[in-house]
């Protein structure tokens, strides 16, 4: 079998949806004849037809706003942002009409916002952010941020047969940079459950996303050059959080290094920390740390995006630390 990239784990899972069930459809700016600024609905339209892949006008809340109502008529939009970064102009719509409509209203909201988000990739400050903690304390959402191509795959299937909103963020980075071989048949991953990427017994590195792949690689060289056994929790959905899982680390591990792309002040790993002290906090042998982007924006040098972004050489620092602790 053919392996496929993270992008194409995507489309797969689109066309795989659309096929299955007439009621999904995609709207989104470029979305149609020209397959999307990444090419991630390539063929959609070719194949489904202009009346179930929409090119849309330029206004993020216009394209949140006709899907949530086609949602509570039935139908299942995907809606892309070209740029996660703009979804902030659909906050309103997001967080005080789709995540309430079901408590308000009992008017069921079955919806995914997707997009490319994340850096590493020199896009400067408006096409490079990590949005997620905005909405992580939204009641009526979910948040859903894959790190591989198969996850990527049985996610997106999961968040568009889900009955609530799904906020599906792709990280542009690892959109061609990754390839696996996808599991044959309709494979879907379960929406609030974490994998374990890697197993060890000294320390454990709780993560999601490109950053995934860069604790992976601390952990290798921490085996290789300092004999540290690092534990990896990807944790793939971030809202509900599997706090099973999380706990489950601590306890085996005792040490624990949480490390995400978003900025730091106000950044999930505050609300990782806070949980482990409340949930585990007698099998802690040291405290929480923390490996985060900078608290300032983006910068477009390809050498200031790469000191303010985490790095393989930043996670092992603080690894280091943390097993001497």
């Amino acid at each position: 079998m053919a392996e496929s990239t993270y992008l194409e784990g995507i489309r797969q899972a689109l066309f795989e949806e659309m096929e299955r069930d007439p009621n999904v459809f995609c709207l989104g700016e470029d979305i149609g004849a020209y397959g999307g600024a990444f090419k991630v609905t390539e063929g959609l339209q070719a194949r489904f037809g202009e009346r179930r892949v929409i090119d849309t006008p330029i206004s993020e809340v216009a394209i949140v706003g006709a899907a949530a109502g086609a949602a509570h008529m039935g139908l299942r939009p995907v809606c892309e942002m070209q740029f996660i970064d703009f979804i902030s102009c659909a906050y309103d719509m997001l967080t005080n009409y789709v995540a309430t409509a079901r408590y308000r209203a009992m008017l069921p909201c079955p919806m995914v916002v997707r997009g490319p988000s994340g850096g590493y990739v020199r896009g400067g400050p408006f096409h490079s952010q990590n949005p997620e903690a905005a909405f992580l304390h939204t009641p009526g959402l979910k948040i859903v941020y894959p790190s591989t191509v198969a996850d990527a795959k049985g996610l997106l299937k999961s968040a568009i047969r889900d009955d609530d909103c799904v906020l599906f963020f792709e990280h542009k980075y690892l959109y061609r940079r990754i390839k696996e071989e996808l599991p044959p048949g309709d494979h879907v991953v379960p929406i609030g459950k974490a994998r374990l990427a890697r197993e060890g017994r000294d320390l454990s590195i709780i993560t999601y996303a490109a950053t995934v792949w860069k604790a992976l690689e601390a952990a290798e060289q921490l085996e290789r050059e300092d004999g540290v056994s690092v534990e990896v929790l990807d944790l793939r959905t971030l809202l509900p959080m599997d706090d099973e899982a999380i706990v489950a680390t601590v306890r085996k591990t005792n040490r624990v290094l949480i490390v995400h792309e978003d900025t730091r002040t106000g950044g999930i790993a505050g609300e990782i920390t806070a949980r482990i002290n409340e949930q585990a906090f007698e099998w802690l042998d040291a405290p929480v740390l923390r490996v985060t982007a900078a608290d300032v924006p983006l910068p477009y040098a390809p050498s200031l995006e790469d000191y303010v972004l985490p790095q393989t050489a930043d996670i092992v620092r603080a690894a280091r630390h943390l097993a001497r602790y």
